[in-house]
């Protein structure tokens, strides 16, 4: 193994990141009712132009008045992209006011390191002119081909950073991809179009000790279409995905949580590697296959899991 080594981040269990348009108030306490790990109030695409004012106080408001960690939710408030004319207004009045409540701040449109310096730069003056003591964190939406071609620097771009969300709606658009289709498969093509980004993001995540996310599957009609991208995701090594309807909340919770085979499995792998290394052995069997060092570490990401879900829903 290198001597370099990045420690993973703050780590927050985030199975289903549930959005909620922060011009729909009617929508909060819902949200905060539900089994959703993560809410993120959406002050960007869900929100059209002249609600934008409206929809920031909402989210000030349900920050202070709803209380989001006490039902075990990280909450979090999608900004504006560093490119409008609506993002230091977010960043300034929702810290200014609601700072004390925010666990992070998505960033929609990554395209380059400085466009998360801006707005690291931003909180940082806020909490510090505010004397705050709470730390936000910051996440990333990498959703264009500029952002892809520069995900390794991004992930370097701020301690604050915490996790990266795949956008594929936008980086559909971006790369110019011939589908109208909010994550699903386009037919022509023989596979997951969407599987060479999702990788790219993922090492560029685990490098660098970031949650790796999944973005949305927008027809909530089609369970089976949901869970099917959610498993692909998940046996890459994703932590999660996103809910753009309530519905999609349990089955990301399904695909995300280890299953009870998969925590007795890894429990055997341990126990017969640890039997190994009393008797001197590095390696050991189990079921008829060779198993070793790498298959405890695989062992360890599944009891690491289930540990961090168990903790956060008792």
């Amino acid at each position: 193994m290198s001597h370099t080594r990045h420690t993973p981040v703050r780590q927050r269990l985030q199975r289903s990141e549930l959005a909620v348009p922060g011009s729909s108030p009617g929508m909060f306490e819902k949200a905060a009712a539900s089994d959703a790990d993560c809410v993120f109030l959406d002050l960007e695409d869900a929100v059209a132009p002249g609600e934008k004012e409206e929809a920031r106080a909402n989210v000030v408001g349900a920050l202070g008045d709803i209380d989001w960690r006490g039902t075990g939710k990280t909450i979090s408030v999608r900004i504006n992209g560093v490119s409008s004319q609506y993002m230091y207004r977010d960043v300034i009045e929702v810290v200014e006011q609601a700072g004390v409540h925010l666990d992070t701040i998505m960033i929609p449109m990554v395209g380059v390191p400085g466009d998360v310096y801006m707005v690291d730069a931003l909180v940082t003056q806020v909490e510090t002119a505010m004397g705050m003591r709470h730390r936000i964190g910051i996440e990333v939406m990498i959703e264009t081909a500029l952002g892809m071609a520069n995900v390794e620097a991004i992930a370097t771009s701020s301690d604050r950073l915490e996790a990266m969300h795949f956008g594929v709606a936008d980086y559909a658009a971006s790369c110019g991809a011939r589908t109208t289709s909010i994550g699903g498969l386009n037919p022509d093509y023989p596979g997951d179009q969407w599987h060479a980004a999702l990788s790219r993001m993922l090492v560029a995540c685990r490098a660098y000790g970031l949650r790796p996310i999944d973005g949305p599957f927008g027809d909530f009609n089609d369970p089976d279409g949901f869970m099917l991208g959610a498993r692909r995701a998940a046996a890459l090594g994703y932590e999660g995905k996103w809910a753009i309807h309530p519905s999609q909340v349990d089955l990301a919770n399904e695909v995300f949580s280890p299953s009870a085979e998969e925590v007795e499995r890894a429990r055997q792998i341990l126990a017969a590697l640890a039997e190994a290394e009393a008797d001197g052995r590095g390696a050991a069997q189990l079921d008829g296959r060779m198993i070793d060092a790498a298959s405890a570490r695989m062992a360890d990401n599944v009891m690491a899991a289930a540990a961090i879900a168990a903790r956060d829903t008792d």
